[in-house]
């Protein structure tokens, strides 16, 4: 599963960071995500969905939902 299908409130754990375009591995990395980490959407930017409020450990940070689709996650 992927973090952009991930429901509300769930927590998870980052399996892996795909590489992407524009190498969106490397970017996702530098802002802090890396496999074994713990992920919960908080919630959700008020026009269709975008941005999604992610918590990363114990930080929050704002993805869009193209950035969210190469990082996936197991419940």
């Amino acid at each position: 599963m992927f973090l952009s299908d991930l429901e509300k409130n769930k927590v998870a754990r980052i399996s892996n960071i795909l590489d992407g375009e524009f190498s969106i591995n490397a970017k996702l990395r530098e802002v802090g995500f890396a496999e074994g980490d713990e992920v919960e959407i908080i919630a959700y930017g008020p026009v269709a969905k975008t941005p999604i409020c992610v918590r990363l450990n114990r930080t929050m940070i704002a993805l869009r939902p193209n950035e969210a689709k190469y990082i996936e996650v197991e419940l």
